[in-house]
């Protein structure tokens, strides 16, 4: 997940989440270390701005299992974008983005930059992501 300032829709921080499913081709949070995160993003006025992760054999859509888990959330994960990489194809992977409301999924467009220096955070030791 990425999170940023709450409100602000600015990726900035980015959190690495354990797959509890422990499986390549299922995901859900482990109920802990969410409710860590949680508590944390709410001390720090942070809010989940992206919600990503790979599909292997699928394309980048979500899947009716991902909607379900996006509805689940929904309180705690208010409008965040959903970021599906699918990997199936080894010479070309596809990356698509999402918001997905009351299992209503909506694909957004993504610009693909070369490089973010993160600039409006202040902080000058992001590395550039080439």
């Amino acid at each position: 997940m990425i999170a940023g300032p709450e409100g602000s829709d600015r990726p900035e921080r980015f959190i690495p989440m354990l797959n509890a499913a422990r499986s390549p081709t299922f995901y859900e949070f482990d109920q802990d270390e969410w409710l860590r995160v949680y508590r944390d993003l709410q001390a720090a006025d942070e809010e989940i701005v992206v919600v990503y992760h790979s599909h292997t054999a699928t394309e980048a859509y979500p899947s009716r299992t991902d909607v379900g888990i996006a509805d689940h959330y929904a309180m705690f994960l208010p409008s965040p974008h959903y970021v599906l990489i699918s990997t199936r194809d080894p010479e070309q992977h596809e990356l698509r983005s999402y918001r997905i409301v009351e299992g209503v999924v909506t694909e957004e467009p993504v610009e693909v930059v070369e490089s973010y220096m993160f600039a409006h955070t202040g902080a000058d030791d992001i590395p550039d992501c080439r």
